[in-house]
């Protein structure tokens, strides 16, 4: 019994020690977003808001974000319907090799990213394709698709198969099955997916550094501000909103998936 309280402190202090390791330096953020100097330095000079009010004048962050939000949300859409299928058939049919499958699909998980924006800047060379927020959308697609795959392979495994059958054995056909079946079900799967497809895309820099052209992304548009000391503080305001907002949508995508896990949990008792 001692030994065991021992270890669940132990584990406790480390887990403390990991998140004040990880997140320490992105509270950093925050802090001197509303410092009343352009120079990271303590002690602070003040408080203000007004790196905050500068974000709303600049045109070039208003076009950057507006880019980011076209490719997020197209890329968010696209993966998730590529995963909704891609996981229904891995749960759903038996397929040989399906593990050797699912292992060629996550390959842009284990690549580093900055190889993959390589390769893919000399196929659409090659193709004399040129860079544009579709190129971007379609690096960040490889990257995301995964994600959401594993996501509703998750949701999918979660609820059991006999309500499909059921709805085939009163005579609905397998579009309308999953239409008014299974759709339903995984829903907050579904949810979740988007919602984490979004963030990666929204807030990915490598591969849209290699794709992007002429059009900026907000992580682009971030990257060039840096040269100018005098736009570090708006920069630093900025970087502040996107962790705040990116850490809200993480923790919703990852309720409604729990939420979802435990609702087909209940619906087998």
């Amino acid at each position: 019994m001692i030994r065991t309280r021992s270890r669940l402190n132990t584990l406790t202090v480390y887990a403390v020690a990991y998140l004040i390791f990880l997140y320490a330096p992105v509270a950093v953020l925050p802090l001197f977003s509303f410092n009343d100097s352009q120079y990271i330095t303590f002690p602070l000079l003040g408080f203000t808001f007004k790196w905050y009010a500068q974000l709303a004048d600049s045109q070039g962050l208003q076009n950057a974000l507006i880019n980011s939000l076209k490719v997020g949300l197209s890329v968010a859409f696209l993966s998730t319907v590529l995963g909704i299928f891609a996981a229904k058939g891995v749960t759903r049919y038996r397929m040989r090799r399906s593990g050797l499958l699912i292992s060629f699909i996550m390959v842009p998980l284990v690549i580093p990213e900055i190889i993959l924006g390589i390769s893919l800047l000399m196929t659409f060379s090659v193709g004399g394709i040129k860079l544009s927020l579709i190129t971007v959308g379609i690096g960040h697609l490889m990257l995301c698709t995964p994600f959401s795959m594993l996501v509703l392979i998750s949701r999918m495994e979660g609820f059991d198969k006999s309500y499909e059958e059921a709805a085939q054995d009163l005579g609905e056909n397998a579009w309308w099955t999953f239409w008014r079946v299974t759709f339903p079900i995984i829903l907050p799967g579904v949810v979740a997916s988007f919602l984490l497809t979004f963030t990666i895309s929204f807030d990915e820099f490598i591969l849209a550094f290699f794709l992007a052209g002429t059009d900026a992304t907000l992580p682009l548009h971030i990257w060039s501000q840096l040269r100018f000391p005098d736009k570090l503080p708006s920069v630093l305001a900025l970087g502040a909103i996107i962790v705040m907002v990116s850490t809200v949508v993480i923790f919703a995508a990852e309720l409604i998936r729990r939420g979802g896990v435990d609702l087909g949990n209940k619906s087998k008792v």
